[in-house]
């Protein structure tokens, strides 16, 4: 494949015909639940920016920064602060489930006002608040900005977005949270229930079955398409912990759906390489229209001569040029019975076909009911 070629996109297919999935672990298809991080989010200052923070008539800016020079006993009006080297901030965090006391957490800080840079600055202490109103975990620190930008007398230099930045590992987990992933059920019984990532029914189906003979018979039932319920033996309820290893580490073949994933802008197309196509004739030929207009200026003989009502006249010609190439991109072919998508792009790539035009050919394919798979346009 020349570089042109290389350019244009990127084809992948997985497996071939009539391959089987390998068996995979079941915390790797979905996880317990109960089991789920909480949104923290607070507003904050951030200091030390070389003037490019908010200006002056930001009112939210200077009542931040009296409210905090207040607690230092220094008492100024929002009016009296002029400064260009603050800016309010908003403080994002995620907290984990069975997050402790102590633990430290990745922080984005996002500019709230028109700053316009905050390259070097430093985040004051900020509380970090869930859903609930409550404080949860305490961030301050110095940010990280992946840009810049500087300007002066009009002219500006500005890389990637400088006024988002991080701080990692920049806020403390003041209290804890622990998520409750047993319940009670039915004549006293504790249930935890396993929730898949991707619904389906035959893979709920199977990681039942998988869990009733690897682990303990007739504990596991599958509810619906995504919530398989698990019954607590009685004697595993001291072990929970290493009762919910167990299950864990019991190994499923997950059914796959079929599906091909097709991304426009960046010409990629992902198969699986299973993916049936039933027969069909495809034909498809490279067709290039082309308009040009040329504008020419019609004098008149007499303009010289003092002609009445006399002017000089824009004429356009119009051409049209309609050119069918047979190239080696182009042509008919015919896909017989038992093939796949991978054979299809396999022997579109040996004729030359650019990726733009496979995800022509594949969306006619569906539309033309030959291709049995689900097509995602990205």
């Amino acid at each position: 494949m020349n570089a042109r070629k290389a350019l244009l996109a990127i084809v992948v297919t997985f497996g071939g015909a009539g391959v089987h999935a390998d068996s995979v672990r079941i915390k790797d298809l979905g996880k317990l639940q109960g089991w789920r991080e909480n949104a923290l989010v607070g507003t904050g200052i951030v200091t030390g920016l070389a003037g490019t923070g908010d200006s002056p008539s930001n009112r939210a800016t200077r009542q931040s920064l009296a409210n905090v020079l207040s607690q230092f006993n220094l008492t100024l009006a929002p009016e009296q602060i002029q400064s260009r080297n603050v800016a309010v901030v908003m403080v994002s965090a995620a907290l984990p489930a069975f997050s402790r006391e102590g633990d430290t957490l990745d922080v984005t800080v996002a500019s709230a006002g028109d700053a316009r840079s905050l390259l070097g600055g430093s985040l004051l202490l900020t509380s970090l608040k869930a859903a609930n109103g409550k404080i949860y975990a305490l961030a301050q620190g110095p940010l990280s900005v992946g840009g810049y930008r500087y300007d002066a007398n009009g002219n500006v230099v500005q890389k990637n977005h400088p006024t988002v930045g991080s701080i990692p590992g920049g806020a403390t987990v003041e209290v804890g949270v622990n998520a409750e992933v047993a319940a009670q059920g039915e004549r006293g019984r504790q249930n935890i229930t396993f929730v898949l990532s991707e619904p389906d029914y035959t893979t709920a189906n199977r990681i039942a079955s998988a869990i009733n003979s690897q682990v303990v018979s007739g504990i596991a039932q599958a509810r619906d398409a995504s919530g398989i319920e698990i019954a607590v033996p009685e004697s595993q309820r001291d072990q929970l912990v290493m009762f919910l290893a167990r299950v864990e580490g019991v190994t499923v073949e997950p059914d796959r759906r079929a599906k091909v994933v097709i991304n426009e802008r960046t010409g990629t197309v992902v198969s699986g390489g299973d993916v049936r196509i039933s027969p069909v004739a495809i034909s498809h030929g490279d067709i290039k229209i082309s308009i040009a207009n040329q504008n020419t200026a019609s004098q008149p003989m007499n303009i010289w001569h003092g002609g009445s009502g006399v002017r000089t006249a824009i004429v356009t010609n119009t051409r049209i040029d309609v050119n069918e190439q047979n190239s080696a991109g182009s042509g008919s072919g015919f896909v017989t019975g038992n093939s796949t998508v991978s054979d299809l792009v396999q022997s579109l790539s040996r004729l030359r076909t650019n990726t733009r035009d496979i995800i022509s050919i594949l969306r006619a394919v569906k539309a033309a009911g030959a291709l049995h798979a689900e097509l995602v346009v990205q």
